[in-house]
């Protein structure tokens, strides 16, 4: 089921908290009930792929310990418990006020995940369009499911920071595991992921940056919000976001997942990130 990638769903929360409507009644039981119901979809998902990939798993190095390529979780089992996890995902979902949307989300995102796994995790390029396209619905989502209203440039932020992730995670397998156990990876070379991550970088830094000073109804700087603290926190992303680049171009290949759960910096630079926002958002 993955629990600690569940961390990924904490997107869901970004555009309620951004809005400062985060902590009003409906709003936060929407957002809490769309992170339980992305949960249970995506760990659905996790698992089919892990049954889609068991022979290649146990080649690898780090997956061979996953529950199926081990052998400990049975193939019936395990598509027993895929499809438990996919109905309550999709059921949960219904205690959303006006799911209509949320469940379109929620839909696409299990479509492209199984096209994903099923055909398309090969696919030059297009397979990093699709993984970036989970994080976007995630962070849309989380709008849908309150129908919160968001700026451009937060949806703009939003897609170019998971082609960021992704770009940077398929870097840091190049140099760490190779095309032996991602087949894909064979058809990158290192030079076209570091431009592939400093454009979506450029893309993330300028967008946030223009959302941090943007004082229209949707913007950071709103007429409702604390605009210095707002507009400082454009320093812990630019900092984090060159973190990052230097982790997934390092010899050691760390991935962005990695470095927000590991490294202690980027931790920190998070944590200020957050103490900004809420301080300019909701204090």
């Amino acid at each position: 089921m993955r629990v600690p990638q569940w961390v990924k769903n904490g997107l869901l929360v970004v555009a309620p908290a951004a809005s400062g409507t985060l902590f009003h009644g409906r709003v936060l039981a929407n957002t809490a009930v769309a992170f339980v119901a992305f949960c249970l979809v995506a760990s659905s998902l996790y698992i089919l792929n892990d049954l889609r990939d068991v022979e290649s798993d146990r080649a690898h190095p780090v997956k061979r310990f996953r529950a199926i390529a081990a052998g400990d979780l049975s193939r019936g089992r395990a598509m027993a418990s895929a499809a438990v996890l996919a109905v309550a995902g999709f059921a949960v979902a219904s205690l959303i006020h006006h799911p209509a949307g949320f469940y379109l989300i929620l839909s696409l995102y299990a479509a492209e995940t199984l096209c994903y796994i099923l055909w398309l995790k090969n696919a030059v390029i297009v397979e990093l369009g699709l993984v970036a396209s989970g994080f976007f619905l995630r962070s849309y989502g989380g709008a849908v499911a309150s129908h919160i209203p968001v700026s451009t440039w937060f949806l703009i932020v939003v897609t170019f920071g998971a082609l960021f992730l992704v770009v940077g995670k398929r870097s840091a397998e190049l140099r760490h595991v190779g095309a032996a156990n991602r087949p894909v990876l064979a058809q990158y070379t290192t030079d076209f992921l570091h431009s592939a991550l400093t454009l979506s970088a450029t893309v993330v830094v300028t967008a946030y940056c223009l959302w941090a000073i943007d004082t229209s109804s949707t913007g950071l700087s709103s007429i409702k919000h604390d605009v210095i603290p707002v507009r400082l926190s454009m320093v812990p992303v630019v900092l984090a976001i060159l973190f990052i680049i230097r982790g997934a171009e390092s010899a050691e290949g760390e991935s962005p997942e990695d470095l927000l759960l590991k490294n202690r910096t980027v931790q920190v630079l998070a944590l200020v990130w957050i103490v900004l926002i809420v301080w300019g958002t909701y204090l």
